[in-house]
């Protein structure tokens, strides 16, 4: 059933599901593709779109956490660890091995013989060798214009690398193919309580469509288990319940700057301490250009509005690039695109600096109803069988599949289509999976602009990914409105001569969903607009 049809469904007759998912990142995703996997009848909301929120704006890495081994967080390592080697072997195309090089500077913390002490350890817990150590020399072959003066030697490890939202997305997909019915932009308004004040269901409210006469009238569903996986938002539901067993979250704030590749061509991850607060801070190729963050701040800012970078914040990823790539010459005008996201951290309420926090999940039952936050992007899996555990409570193991059972469901074996790079068939194949033949039935295989994009790609989205708005289809279904400049501005016409139709979309709508997602671009993925103008030089 499409989007639709489900909704239809729910809107005319009675629905009593196990188990619903209130929140559609990459922590829902995965308790749905387990609940559903595990053959649970299982229904998924989300407020606004698939990944919209921390879960299409991370850092990109599927990683074990150096600094939380440096820690003491040896559980939460090694867990992830595991996690990453499995997603690498299950999604190759979608989660990409990356080296990673941490040049040691004389006088800087920390030195050579300290960090080959830690990635030992690191591979150990991980039950792989991926570590070395370069030479200044050597170091200069892998990252040519890396800041050589005063380099004594680098060392080296693997970690991996995904596109979050694409790996959200097919999370959903498989969810949807086990037979969970995943619907975006319908908010869990008002939960369902008995008499005793436990859960058992929820109001829904589905988003009307911009060119609708009237409001959607919402629905009620109900449920077995209520799951609350919607991160800095937890609180939401948390206190619809009224008691003292809830999660206590502080949002911080990760932002990140695109540069086109060819003003910072690195092929591997380059990561430095930053002089002002000593943390890690990251250079690494993506989608085609090049990374840089991340920041780790409080945010205060109102939860339901789109997170953007603030000036401080470009000033202090413009320093590290200076000091990393000093004949790099970057300079604000060269910025592609930004963007920030604010993470769902579970703290102890102590005062402690952002960066100081626990990484760790936190996972509580209150009156059926089950909150889970934190935690990394890797390992969404054993976070999602946690909440289940807890959710079916006596028999759980013999409810949920078994953990060996794989994630991703493997895609059909075939020869690449001639014109197809290899490298974006093994992409094609990680995003999609069973369904890539029939999404090159769409026949279009070229790319967008000067992008690795197919249009095949494009109008699958909007056939099949329930692209709802403008932005869904740039921001989250692909990463156009990122690497493309002024947000893919100049592509938006093909895009409209190509769509359109496939969305349904009247030439009202589509002006009303172009200016909606130009202006949310402006605000939220591109620098500051007072801050800098071309030709500003880049400082420290």
């Amino acid at each position: 059933m499409n989007r639709q049809q489900m909704l239809e469904q729910l809107q005319t007759k009675p629905h009593t599901f196990d188990v619903i998912v209130i929140g559609g990142g990459i922590t829902g995703a995965g308790v749905a593709r387990e609940a559903a996997g595990s053959g649970l009848k299982t229904l998924l909301v989300e407020q606004k779109d698939f990944a919209w929120g921390t879960s299409s704006r991370s850092s990109k890495m599927v990683h074990g956490g150096l600094r939380y081994l440096a820690s003491g967080h040896f559980g939460l390592t090694r867990d992830a660890l595991r996690e990453r080697e499995r997603l690498m072997r299950e999604a190759p195309g979608l989660v990409e091995p990356l080296p990673f090089l941490m040049p040691h500077y004389k006088g800087a913390f920390p030195g050579p013989r300290v960090f080959q002490i830690l990635l030992r350890l690191y591979d150990r817990l991980a039950g792989i060798r991926s570590r070395g150590q370069l030479t200044a020399a050597e170091t200069g072959q892998w990252a040519p214009g890396l800041n050589s003066k005063h380099l004594l030697a680098t060392s080296r490890f693997t970690d991996a690398v995904t596109d979050d939202a694409r790996l959200v997305q097919r999370l959903i997909r498989e969810a949807s193919l086990a037979g969970a019915w995943c619907l975006n932009y319908v908010a869990a308004d008002t939960l369902e309580r008995d008499q005793d004040g436990r859960v058992t269901g929820v109001r829904l409210c589905p988003e009307t469509a911009p060119e609708s006469s009237g409001d959607e009238p919402g629905l009620t569903v109900h449920c077995q288990h209520i799951i609350n996986a919607t991160g800095v938002w937890a609180d939401r539901l948390q206190k619809q319940v009224n008691t003292n067993n809830h999660l206590t979250l502080r949002p911080l704030r990760g932002s990140h700057l695109m540069i086109p590749w060819h003003k910072l061509p690195v092929t591997c991850a380059v990561s430095l301490m930053h002089p002002s607060d000593k943390r890690p801070v990251f250079a690494f190729p993506w989608a085609g250009a090049t990374v840089l963050g991340t920041t780790d701040l409080e945010h205060a800012s109102d939860l339901n509005q789109e997170p953007a970078i603030t000036s401080a914040e470009v000033d202090y990823l413009l320093q590290i690039a200076g000091r990393l790539f000093p004949t790099a010459g970057i300079e604000p005008h060269d910025i592609l695109s930004t963007w920030a996201g604010v993470r769902p951290v579970v703290t102890d309420g102590s005062s402690k600096t952002p960066s100081r926090e626990n990484r760790e999940h936190a996972v509580c039952e209150d009156h059926g109803l089950i909150s889970i936050a934190g935690g990394k992007l890797t390992t969404f899996r054993p976070m999602a069988r946690q909440a289940l555990t807890l959710a079916l409570g006596k028999g759980a193991a013999d409810k949920l599949r078994a953990d060996i059972a794989p994630v991703f469901t493997p895609g059909p074996v075939s020869a690449r289509p001639r014109g197809i790079p290899a490298i974006t068939w093994q992409r094609l194949q990680g995003y999609y999976g069973a369904d890539l033949p029939a999404l090159l039935s769409q026949a279009d295989t070229n790319t967008v602009a000067n992008t690795s994009v197919l249009w095949a790609e494009i109008l699958w989205a909007c056939q099949q990914e329930q692209v709802e708005h403008l932005d869904d289809l740039m921001l989250r279904r692909t990463r156009l409105g990122l690497v493309l400049p002024n947000g893919g501005s100049e592509t938006l016409p093909h895009i409209r001569e190509r769509c359109q139709a496939l969305l349904g979309w009247s030439d009202g709508r589509w002006d009303q969903e172009q200016a909606r997602y130009l202006a949310l671009h402006r605000k939220a993925y591109q620098l500051p607009a007072a801050d800098f103008q071309p030709g500003d030089t880049l400082r420290g």
